[in-house]
């Protein structure tokens, strides 16, 4: 709870203006601030490795190799839902790569609901934009954020990463 009201004081503060005001740590442990991908699309999407959209790995994998130059793909794994994930991030990047042969970014294992919820989805889940807004329901919904830093669409677990929807706007 104090987590929470510290995250939401310092949004306060100093609101941030657009992704691009975010950092996290990779799987691996880099720390990564998304201003390093300014003028690139975004696709951000929360992971799970024990859940019925897995299999989205590899559409997201096939979608990280065809857009890949001009779209960065960021996986971020979180547990908060059934606790689908695997427990350490290094089981999370065998899996990811033993079963899907993901390359794609992927983040450290995230909280991206409830009190522990990590800044930078606190914002994403606040934006407003053409789709909805508020928490995320399940694994594997994707925001998709333009090349000046701003979320443009954000879709539900159920839109397959290849989907037209998607795919339009890249």
């Amino acid at each position: 709870m104090i987590n929470t009201l510290l995250i939401l004081f310092s949004l306060l503060v100093t609101p941030p203006k657009n992704v691009y005001d975010f950092k996290f740590k990779s799987i691996d442990g880099k720390a990564v601030s998304l201003s390093k991908y300014k003028g690139k699309k975004i696709l951000i999407v929360n992971t799970a490795s024990k859940c019925g959209f897995t299999p989205q790995y590899e559409e997201l994998e096939k979608l990280h190799k065809q857009y890949g130059k001009k779209l960065v793909l960021i996986g971020f794994p979180a547990g908060n839902f059934g606790g689908q994930e695997l427990g350490t991030n290094t089981e999370i990047q065998e899996f990811c790569k033993k079963n899907y042969g993901v390359t794609f970014l992927m983040a450290e294992k995230s909280s991206v609901k409830g009190a522990d919820i990590t800044p930078l989805f606190s914002w994403l889940t606040t934006q407003e934009n053409p789709d909805f807004t508020g928490d995320i329901k399940w694994n594997f919904e994707k925001f998709l954020i333009n090349e000046k830093g701003e979320l443009v669409h954000r879709y539900r677990s159920n839109v397959k990463p290849l989907d037209a929807s998607i795919t339009k706007n890249l």
